[in-house]
């Protein structure tokens, strides 16, 4: 855990979010920003800096970070419709906060290509 980290804070409860879901590696939270209606942040409780930061012996958490987003977008309402999964990594990917995280942005029609 890092002290100065905004997710850390919400893990530990020091900052209050809007937790959707929680099990004992991660937890799901509303987006303060939304870029889509329904904009949900899936965030390891172990403080992972970003992609750049994982370790091989992480790749069981980042296969249940997978499947989890699976059941949270069906449980959001996005299942039918659809949904998209994002992970920015490093300053000009616009990833903001040192700790890895994953959007799942649904609730409308995506516009732009992904190449």
């Amino acid at each position: 855990m890092s002290e100065q980290c905004i997710f850390c804070k919400i893990i530990s409860r020091e900052t209050p979010s809007d937790i959707l879901f929680e099990d004992d590696q991660l937890i799901v939270i509303r987006d303060i920003n939304p870029q889509t209606p329904a904009h949900l942040l899936i965030v390891p409780k172990e403080h992972i800096t970003g992609l750049d930061g994982l370790m091989p012996e992480q790749s069981p958490l980042m296969g249940h970070i997978m499947l989890m987003s699976k059941k949270i977008a069906k449980q959001a309402g996005l299942a039918d419709s659809g949904w998209r999964l994002v992970i920015n990594c490093g300053a000009d990917a616009k990833q903001t906060v040192s700790h890895l995280h994953i959007h799942i942005l649904g609730g409308r029609s995506m516009t732009g290509i992904m190449a």
